[in-house]
């Protein structure tokens, strides 16, 4: 382990693996029951109880820390949401965090921090929400920011297959700036750590991407016609969540495509932090659709970026190239995929 952010590593592993067990908790019993947010996407009792244990870990180590998290306890401190509080409480309890229903909310809202601080953590306690539910991919996502660089990047992804490990281990990826990327066996914290690298493909008609399983969160038309510019024949691997950067981190794909599907749409910084820094440190490359470098200074979203482009560097250019070909004319009022 680095010794230059080995207690804020540390911290980190130990509270996304901590999460991980309530996730796969949850997801072996899943049902349909869960709460609506305003955006109408699917919450499950995992990603309060995920958010809680990461919130009350971070505060316990680094209290002067705040966190940009995604989710809010507003919901579960009313009424209608005791019982669904109840479940999240017993979560957290079932893997040695117990507490009141007030302290897990208190620790959830440790995350509602929206502003920009010269250090903050930003978290997903479960990304790929959706693939989770349909017992997927999913991923939770943690890392730490210092004067808008990414300084540490945990990504922990239960379902993602390890080497010959048998299905279930899982994966518990990380990086620290300038130490490289690593993985190890998310249910081995004794295994040894595999150091990760990006794949060495340069000709993009021999590239395998990435991208969402859902139209809804990356526009499937675009990426086809870019596919087509770059000669790529090969069919391209949909999964939910940040475990797409990690196919791309450790060389399962070479490019992540994750196209805007309407004018305006702003990425959220958590979406994307924890992998950004993994892929970076593998080898690869990331920026947004123009090319341009995320830019992680301006709260909860990144403002001054659209979409994203996740490659192992070698033909990055060709790729915001081909974008570019392609990008659809624009209407006003209409959506970027139509």
């Amino acid at each position: 382990m680095p010794a230059s952010f080995q207690c804020e590593l540390q911290t980190a592993l130990t509270a996304v693996r901590q999460a991980a067990i309530v996730c796969r908790s949850v997801q072996s019993a899943i049902t349909t029951e869960s709460l609506a947010k305003k955006d109408k996407s699917p919450v499950t009792v995992a990603d309060f109880a995920s958010q809680a244990i990461i919130c009350r870990r971070l505060q316990l180590d680094f209290p002067n820390d705040p966190v940009i998290g995604e989710e809010g306890a507003a919901e579960l401190r009313l009424p209608s949401g005791a019982e669904f509080l109840n479940r999240v409480v017993r979560e957290c309890a079932a893997v040695g965090v117990a507490a009141s229903a007030t302290e897990v909310c208190d620790w959830i809202d440790l995350g509602q921090t929206s502003e920009y601080h010269p250090r903050f953590w930003t978290l997903d306690p479960i990304d790929g929400t959706k693939g989770f539910l349909r017992k997927e991919q999913y991923a939770i996502s943690l890392a730490l920011l210092i004067n808008g660089q990414i300084e540490v990047g945990v990504l922990g992804c239960p379902n993602m297959p390890f080497a010959n490990k048998p299905d279930g281990t899982g994966v518990l990826a990380w990086a620290v700036r300038g130490y490289g990327a690593w993985m190890q066996p998310l249910s081995e914290p004794d295994a040894s750590p595999t150091r990760i690298n990006v794949t060495q493909v340069s000709k993009t008609a021999d590239m395998r991407f990435c991208e969402s399983v859902e139209s809804g969160h990356s526009s499937h038309d675009w990426s086809g016609l870019i596919a087509s510019e770059l000669g790529i024949q090969l069919e391209p691997i949909r999964m939910d969540s940040q475990c797409k950067y990690l196919a791309v981190a450790r060389g399962d794909a070479d490019l992540y495509l994750r196209l805007p599907t309407r004018k305006g749409y702003q990425e959220k910084i958590w979406d994307h932090a924890g992998g950004v820094l993994i892929v970076e440190e593998a080898g690869g490359k990331v920026t947004d659709i123009y090319g341009n470098l995320p830019d992680f200074r301006h709260g909860s979203s990144l403002t001054h970026n659209e979409g994203m482009v996740v490659t192992n560097g070698l033909a990055h250019n060709a790729v915001t190239a081909a974008i570019k070909i392609h990008a659809p004319a624009e209407k006003p009022g209409s959506t970027v995929n139509g």
